[in-house]
């Protein structure tokens, strides 16, 4: 419309002139959209009226109507390739003439050449109608689209390049680094396809695969196509949902975008349907799993990078809760096996599940993510949350967690026989390893002191006050009573406090034995192929 405008054809003033009396509306298999316009409101005009209308339309135009004693013109839009197949004619500015096979050979070079640059060619073709009583707002002509599409006279190209926004590169790229492995399919012309396929820099974009390539082969070996190929051109609605059957056939988990009314199949079959929330159908949105409300890819990743990090902070949240627990089980049943008492009272258990399997286990949960989160490989879906190696994790840290707990308690229990202060250090000193271990299970990776303690706000706030808390217990005259504890001294506080930074200790320990082994994130041995 602003081309047109620079060009003197005005839109308000044409369809003023010209009222459109009926379409045919845009066909994914006709690659076409038909619209009619009639005549005779600019033909009933007034002199200076008329004169206005005439000269909104080149004289080689008006000449060509008049000769034809049109009523009506068709205009029909599309794909070049497509309106060549019903185009007898080209213009020229003579007005209409044959179009031979050098014309359509010259016109499809120039095609090729303007979308092997990136640049999408829309077609232009029209056609003179007589009049038709049976014409109206809802039929165009009272013609069908093999009656409207046919013997048009070829008017020429338009290119209109659609810049691809700056963060759909990087997007692609991240695509890649997490094991994402991106797809272009696209109705445009195969060359279009492969330029921008070059530009964002998906795999394979050199063999782009045509619908009706596509549509020749066989279901298993589709299956075994897509898995070279990442770029599908020139596809129809049942192309986009063979594409999709196939890959989730070879196992892989499928996210679909789409917009129009002829991607809801695919979108719906999808592991993950996307729809586009500005430029989506009703039909689309409603088929689909998520909706893109700035309909940007990259935002796509922002939402696979949040559903990493919020997985690794479940992960986290689930062993920091069974190794703590675990400790807490295996110094009640080990301490009975080597002699000693009671180790803790009910209502200190009842304690710690509180204050520590509470709000540090909660600030695990906002823990932000780590820098490698989208450099990992996709999970497989089913692999369970507590692999073998997250299993020997929780052992060790309990087993480590409930050592440290009871050596805390052997020197007083031993040489003085004073039990109040053996629980109560040993009370402690579980409490306080929790505590650690909470700061050590911020990362299964990094290193607590690269990470830095205010990197997780939260997580110092619910440390710092659970370990005043704790403080609480052991030296309020009217906590003491209820939680059955006794004073500390400076000492024997500070054995607690020491042996619980052993946890850290040990935990960074085991963080660079598997850097060194090139270990992965949380998620680690639960990666699959690219998906």
């Amino acid at each position: 419309m602003a081309a047109a405008a620079r060009a003197g054809l005005l839109k308000p003033q044409l369809e003023a002139l010209y009222p459109r009396v009926g379409e045919l509306p845009f066909d994914s298999e006709r690659k076409r959209m038909s619209t009619v316009h009639a005549l005779e409101a600019a033909h009933a005009l007034e002199a200076p009226q008329a004169a206005e209308a005439a000269s909104a339309l080149p004289p080689a135009v008006r000449s060509w109507i008049d000769r034809t004693g049109a009523q009506r013109l068709a205009f029909t839009k599309g794909a070049v390739d497509s309106l060549l197949e019903v185009s007898t004619a080209v213009w020229t500015d003579r007005g209409p003439e044959p179009l031979g096979e050098d014309r359509r050979r010259s016109i499809m070079e120039l095609n090729d050449r303007l979308a092997a640059e990136g640049i999408r060619v829309l077609g232009l073709a029209v056609r003179t109608l007589q009049g038709s009583p049976e014409a109206d707002a809802q039929s165009p002509g009272g013609l069908s689209p093999e009656e409207l599409e046919t013997e048009l006279v070829f008017v020429g190209m338009t290119g209109m390049l659609d810049p691809l926004r700056p963060e759909v590169k990087q997007a692609v790229e991240t695509c890649r680094r997490a094991g994402i492995r991106p797809v272009m399919i696209t109705g445009d012309h195969p060359l279009i396809a492969r330029s921008i396929a070059r530009e964002l820099g998906i795999s394979g974009a050199d063999k782009p695969m045509t619908g009706a390539e596509l549509a020749r082969l066989p279901v298993g070996e589709l299956a075994a196509r897509v898995r070279e190929v990442s770029v599908f051109a020139r596809v129809a609605p049942e192309h986009k949902l063979k594409i999709v059957d196939a890959l989730q056939e070879n196992g892989q988990v499928v996210a679909m975008t789409g917009d129009g009314v002829n991607d809801a199949p695919a979108l719906k079959s999808a592991d993950i349907g996307v729809a586009m929330g500005i430029t989506g159908t009703d039909v689309s949105k409603e088929a689909s799993d998520m909706v893109l409300q700035d309909d940007n890819f990259a935002t796509i990743l922002a939402a696979v990078e949040e559903g990493r990090v919020i997985f690794d902070n479940i992960l986290r949240f689930v062993r920091y809760i069974i190794s703590a627990n675990c400790a807490e089980i295996l110094v009640m049943l080990v301490a009975p096996l080597l002699g000693l008492p009671l180790p803790l009272y009910p209502v200190q258990i009842l304690w710690m599940n509180l204050v520590t399997d509470g709000l540090p286990a909660l600030a695990l949960g906002v823990e932000p993510g780590e820098p490698d989160v989208m450099s990992r490989r996709p999970r497989k879906p089913k692999a369970p949350i507590l692999t073998r190696d997250t299993g020997l994790h929780i052992l060790w840290v309990g087993l480590l967690m409930a050592a440290l707990a009871l050596a805390a308690g052997v020197l007083p229990y031993r040489l003085a026989e004073r039990l109040p202060e053996w629980r109560t250090m040993l009370f402690t000193t579980l409490v306080f390893s929790q505590l650690t271990l909470a700061l050590g299970e911020r990362s299964n990776l990094q290193s607590l002191f690269r990470l830095g303690l205010l990197s997780n706000r939260p997580m110092l706030w619910a440390v710092g006050g659970t370990f005043a808390l704790q403080l609480a217990v052991i030296y309020a005259p009217f906590l003491r009573g209820f939680f059955k504890t006794v004073p500390l001294q400076p000492l024997q506080l500070g054995i607690c406090a020491a042996l619980s930074l052993a946890m850290v200790a040990a935990l960074e320990v085991a963080k660079a034995i598997r850097r060194s082994r090139g270990g992965l994130g949380p998620g680690s041995g639960t990666e699959q192929p690219p998906g």
